[in-house]
């Protein structure tokens, strides 16, 4: 099976659509990094390394260094794909992130998005 194209794309090639879409909606950069800090145990420094390294999706999620046990809890939607059914691990962290970036800029409550 051919790799997903965006495996090999850079996090930080992403991650000013991920603000883009939650500022839009009135939330902030600094809510985004919580979510990805939440989701994958990234500090604000090593997140701000991975950007500038300019690390693929891949290498973002197999060096993050604590995923958070709670992200079995994301439900939903997101992008026409369910992402508790999806199968490939590394596709899934992916949509658990869409999906927290999601529910950010649809104006829920970080309570609830951080389960």
């Amino acid at each position: 099976m051919a790799e997903h194209r965006i495996y090999s794309m850079s996090f930080a090639s992403v991650y000013p659509h991920y603000v883009a879409k939650a500022e839009k909606k009135g939330r902030t950069k600094a809510e985004v990094d919580e979510v990805i800090t939440w989701l994958t145990g990234y500090g604000e420094k090593e997140l701000a390394a991975q950007l500038e390294q300019r690390t693929t999706f891949e290498a973002f999620f197999a060096e993050a260094p604590n995923l958070n046990p709670s992200r079995a809890l994301i439900k939903g939607v997101v992008c026409g794909v369910r992402v508790e059914n999806v199968e490939e691990p590394l596709m899934r962290e992916i949509r658990y992130l869409d999906k927290l970036i999601d529910e950010l800029a649809k104006g829920k409550a970080m309570e609830k998005i951080l389960r």
